[in-house]
């Protein structure tokens, strides 16, 4: 669920967590490690905070779409984001990127990694449930395995990757209940729950191909990012939606949770992880977002949990892990 650093040469077939480079997200050279209380809180903590944030965006979802229309959810969720990002860039004295050609490549990255998931997840939770719809989000790393395999040529497939590419599809099957010809889910909003998931690693083997090494920092690239994903929402809500007749406080509140922390706090945070204990590490976030999505659907919002749903969604977590495991390089 998060932005991903249009900067980034990333491997695709991972989770929401990108994976840059080692590189700080700042362009100046690192800091000195922080002492005394200036010190960064301890990276587990960090880390169980993105989790959550996370995992509790597909509920926010639900409850902004109680209010709105899917496409105001979006709209608003990109600007409070945009807002939390443009104010990191203030502090840090970061600047926009130039040039035609990048803010070109910026417009295509922003569509399929921002404005088109964001706004498919808001649509298929008026039918779905959110812990479906975390669960669907659960697959990217494997569309992005498949796709790399035909798209990259360096990300060769292996005997374990392949498998763990069928298992996790055999766990999407299972979270369907394939077996009972889907019987009591909504087959257009599983679609697009399913086809947001794929928008991401779509999105990142663009990035790779046209924004590596741009120059760039991070955080430079994400905040130009999302404020052009922002003015393409900008432009399409009016055309599909009708201003509100009154502002719900409650849906309100919780697109501006979704955008501010959910979009916003989670890029910085999960920055300051990927630098601190490498993407390996970070990119473990990925399998709690699943859980947490379901525990806080199932105890807030009080959706229902057949076994299936549980069941398959471990096989999908199990097939995605095996997915990212990297071949052994021979010894020289």
């Amino acid at each position: 669920m998060s932005t991903v650093p249009a900067s980034t040469a990333q491997t695709p077939g991972r989770s929401p967590i990108p994976s840059p480079a080692s590189s700080s997200t700042s362009s100046a050279a690192a800091p000195a490690p922080p002492t005394g209380p200036r010190a960064r809180l301890d990276w587990r903590l960090r880390f169980g905070a993105l989790s959550l944030i996370w995992g509790f965006s597909f509920l926010l979802i639900k409850v902004g779409t109680e209010g709105y229309a899917p496409f105001q959810v979006t709209l608003g969720r990109l600007v409070f984001g945009t807002a939390v990002l443009a104010a990191a860039m203030a502090v840090k004295r970061e600047r926009l990127p130039r040039g035609a050609r990048t803010w070109t490549h910026l417009t295509v990255a922003a569509f399929f990694l921002n404005a088109l998931p964001f706004s498919l997840f808001a649509y298929s939770e008026l039918t779905i449930p959110s812990t479906l719809a975390g669960i669907c989000n659960a697959t990217s790393p494997l569309w992005g395995m498949a796709l790399s395999m035909v798209a990259l040529s360096e990300d060769r497939p292996t005997r374990v990757r392949v498998a763990g590419l069928g298992l996790g599809f055999l766990g999407v099957l299972t979270v369907l209940g394939a077996w009972q010809g889907f019987h009591g889910l909504d087959a257009t909003g599983t679609a697009m729950a399913l086809l947001a998931s794929l928008s991401y690693p779509v999105g990142w083997i663009y990035v790779r191909r046209t924004l590596a090494g741009t120059g760039n920092s991070h955080l430079s690239m994400t905040g130009a990012q999302l404020l052009v994903a922002t003015v393409q929402l900008a432009v399409v809500t009016p055309l599909f939606t009708s201003f509100p007749a009154h502002f719900s406080f409650g849906p309100l509140l919780a697109i501006a949770a979704l955008g501010a922390l959910g979009t916003g706090l989670a890029v910085l945070i999960q920055y300051g992880l990927v630098a601190e204990v490498g993407p390996t590490t970070a990119q473990m976030v990925t399998y709690f977002i699943p859980v947490i999505a379901t525990a806080a659907g199932v105890a807030i919002l009080g959706e229902s949990l057949h076994w299936t749903t549980p069941v398959g969604a471990v096989i999908v977590l199990a097939g995605a892990a095996l997915t990212q495991v990297k071949p052994r390089r021979s010894a020289p």
